[in-house]
């Protein structure tokens, strides 16, 4: 028998049989039927010697020293044809003490063991604080409120099953009423707590512990509802999927068992990766889920049977269950599945596809040792939480995409779509890992014997242009302070000569640190000078000039940068046109075969292509990828250059470009560089091709002190007449679209520190 029940509440509490007598007092008075009354009197009789049933009393041993008594009087509420049927007791109010059980309830309580208590199921003390107040509400106040907390019994069965009761509560026979001082709030407190139902401390304040008297007794009724209760719980433990602390739910098993009722079941789940076509176990459940059969379709046949049965599931993903594997027939034994089983002590099992959207999730298996545990009417109770399993498996998918893209924009930071796939494979494992708690380490990520393409549309002497515009800023500065020092001439004599002496470097002999050497003194004296001659009193034309001037400095540097801005801001404009061409131009070639691309913006746009088998494997690549992709870089070149020509005239700075692409044979490596976050050549032989790309820029043809690279037309430098050949039948093609014209020029490079035997076509565009 349990103690009186623990929680904190506004009740006294006493055991009372009053309201109970009455009604026999009722029947003893009034009934017709004769034997009803003899019946109703002769029980009276018996308790009349007990003062405590109809006064009430609090202590639980009464109840145990008077059990036959109890059962007797209680006996038209508890009818004996029912009692192995219902499940029902009579119960203290508002406590865990229950006495007078039907013999269904009796049976269900040995079952459990002689230590097992019964206790209610998850009761938040403040809640239920507050839901004793209510009960005062209903009975004493009558008020017409609708508080009620589903209560619950989980009591496990001889077989060690959880199962989950309901308890319905008949309270006629309770009475509630305040104790002597208890102070009655008014109808516009109770209208107040009624509004603040979360607010504890203000029911306890109008509602003080032991302040009120509950006496009597209540009925309690038990409704099996486990299928609900477990139901409820495994979709509970699927929504609550979180893949940034994932932790293993040792409760899941349990709640299979509940929900089946089957006391040894194990269950497994693989999801399934459709790229790759095969099954992946979920890493923080390795030492729970079992997957006994999964596993042997990953592992115990050859790799076209199990291809062949996934794509099977994929494409037909009907429900295998099989109730008891020694009904098998003698061919279904003799092959290697049934050995592994048998092996397990799997008697009866249930294989289940999840599948959404025609397309497979993952695949469930649930075994158990006991035969005949799973059969047509165990699959069907999957119907109920068949949607929720999906909606989990599709949650927990988005949240492990996210998680790994999280993972490589950390790590390797931006990829380029065509490779981001062995970056993924890295960082599954990486977030597979995790989630069972286990240390990896990050692999590096190369691919090797690709074939490169570089190019670039170069800005012509961009740093020429910058140095003379450079001259020009400075020079205007100068001539602003000359106007402004010769209007203040009697003490600014010094700023004068430091001005002439820079105007003279800057104009014959400029040293390398002239510049920085200008911006310190207009830095640390003369601006602080121009600043005191605003403050001071100072003619109007005098101040007119400093705020002039110092509306043409910048502020970063404090020196005028109006000339060179327009550079840069031509140089940005024709970088971001290129560029644009170039990404767009990318999406047909992505079409062509999948390939690693690059680009960079400096003065001008340059960029690099490396296609091969290993940046695609499960596509066939072939030599002639090679060749459209030449052909869709040398097309691409040109529509640039054609696309620069329509807005150059619109540059604050008048710009030209130079385009040039280097055709390199050789099949080169690339690594993923984790310090540089981006991709490099690997290896020294592969070093060899980075060295001719640097030193092309400014490479002149042979004997002569020209540049291969020109305005307005296309150099193509390449080594052998195979080469050639190739180039001249793209140019052709291209000529007669009206692209470039039949002027090719055919050249030989100078020889480069290392480099020798470089040659170079040369065409221009058609006007």
């Amino acid at each position: 028998m349990s103690q009186l029940y623990k929680k904190d509440t506004p009740f006294q509490v006493f055991i009372s049989f009053k309201k109970y007598l009455d009604v026999l007092e009722h029947i003893r008075y009034n009934d017709r039927l004769e034997y009803r009354a003899n019946y109703a009197e002769s029980l009276i009789e018996k308790t009349k010697n007990f003062s405590e049933f109809r006064e009430g009393f609090q202590e639980v041993s009464f109840l145990e020293k008077n059990e036959d008594l109890i059962k007797l009087l209680l006996a038209d509420l508890f009818p004996t044809g029912l009692t192995n049927n219902e499940i029902k007791a009579a119960s203290v109010p508002v406590s865990n003490i229950t006495f007078n059980y039907t013999d269904r309830f009796k049976a269900i309580l040995k079952d459990a063991g002689k230590d097992f208590e019964i206790e209610m199921r998850d009761i938040d003390d403040d809640e239920f604080y507050v839901f004793c107040c209510c009960l005062i509400l209903q009975s004493y106040f009558k008020k017409d409120i609708k508080s009620t907390i589903p209560f619950y019994y989980d009591i496990p069965n001889a077989q060690g099953i959880m199962k989950h009761y309901k308890i319905t509560v008949n309270a006629d026979f309770t009475e509630i009423y305040p104790a002597e001082g208890t102070k009655i709030p008014s109808d516009e407190i109770l209208d107040i707590l009624l509004e603040n139902l979360d607010d504890f401390k203000l029911w306890r304040k109008y509602f003080p512990p032991e302040s009120w008297i509950l006496k009597g007794f209540t009925i309690i009724s038990l409704v099996d509802c486990t299928t609900e209760i477990a139901l409820s719980d495994l979709k509970s433990t699927m929504i609550e999927v979180d893949t940034e602390n994932f932790s293993q739910d040792k409760n899941l098993i349990e709640i299979f068992k509940s929900y089946f009722d089957i006391a040894e079941l194990n269950f497994g789940l693989m999801l399934y990766n459709k790229k790759e076509q095969r099954l992946e176990k979920m890493p923080v459940y390795e030492n729970i889920f079992t997957n006994h059969i999964l596993n042997f379709w990953i592992n115990a046949i050859d790799e076209n049977t199990r291809k062949s049965t996934i794509i099977n599931l994929h494409y037909n993903p009907k429900p295998i269950v099989i109730s008891n594997l020694n009904h098998l027939d003698e061919e279904a034994k003799a092959k290697p599945s049934f050995s592994i089983l048998k092996e397990n002590n799997i008697n009866s099992f249930m294989v289940i596809p999840i599948v959404k959207d025609n397309e497979l999730l993952a695949i469930m298996e649930f075994t158990s040792p006991i035969p005949n545990s799973f059969n047509g009417l165990k699959l069907k109770k999957m119907e109920s939480f068949s949607n929720m399993i999906i909606f989990s498996l599709s949650r927990f998918s988005f949240e492990k995409n996210y998680q790994i893209e999280a993972i490589i924009q950390r790590e390797y930071t931006t990829i380029h779509d065509s490779v981001v796939w062995k970056f993924r494979n890295e960082a599954e494992k990486y977030f597979n890992a995790s989630l069972g708690n286990k240390i990896y380490s990050l692999k590096e990520i190369s691919f090797k014997n690709l074939t490169p393409l570089f190019g670039f549309s170069d800005i012509r002497s961009s740093s020429e242009k910058r140095y003379n515009l450079m001259l020009e800023d400075l020079n205007q500065q100068i001539d602003g302070l000359h106007e402004i020092f010769n209007l203040t001439h009697s003490d600014s004599e010094k700023f004068l000569l430091a001005l002439d002496i820079f105007e003279n470097e800057l104009n014959n002999e400029i040293k390398a640190d002239t510049e920085q050497r200008f911006q310190r003194l207009v830095r640390e004296e003369i601006h602080s000078y121009l600043q005191a001659k605003l403050e001071v009193k100072s003619s109007s034309e005098v101040k007119a000039k400093i705020k002039d001037y110092f509306a043409q400095v910048f502020s970063q540097t404090d020196l005028f940068y109006t000339n060179r801005k327009s550079l840069d801001d031509s140089i940005t404009l024709v970088n971001r046109k290129l560029a644009d061409v170039l990404d767009e131009a990318q999406i047909q070639a992505q079409q062509i075969f999948p390939h690693y691309y690059e680009r960079f913006k400096s003065d001008g746009v340059e960029h690099n292509l490396y296609t091969g088998q290993n940046i695609a494997p499960d596509l066939h690549y072939h030599s002639k990828i090679v060749n459209k992709l030449r052909y869709w870089q040398l097309k691409t070149i040109c529509n640039m250059e054609i696309e620069f020509r329509n807005f150059k005239k619109d540059l604050p700075v008048c710009l030209d470009i130079a385009s040039l692409i280097f055709v390199y044979n050789e099949k080169i490596d690339i690594r993923f560089r984790m310090d540089e976050k981006r991709f490099d050549v690997d290896g020294a032989y592969n070093s060899y091709y980075e060295i001719i790309k640097k030193r092309l820029d400014k490479a002149h043809v042979k004997d002569s002190d020209d540049r291969i690279t020109c305005p307005g037309k296309i150099t193509i430098v390449y080594f052998g007449m195979e080469n050639q050949r190739e180039y001249l039948d793209y140019i052709n093609k291209l000529q007669k679209k009206g692209v470039l014209q039949n002027d090719i020029e055919f050249l030989k490079v100078e020889d480069l520190q290392g480099i020798t035997g470089l040659l170079a076509l040369r065409v221009s565009l058609a006007q």
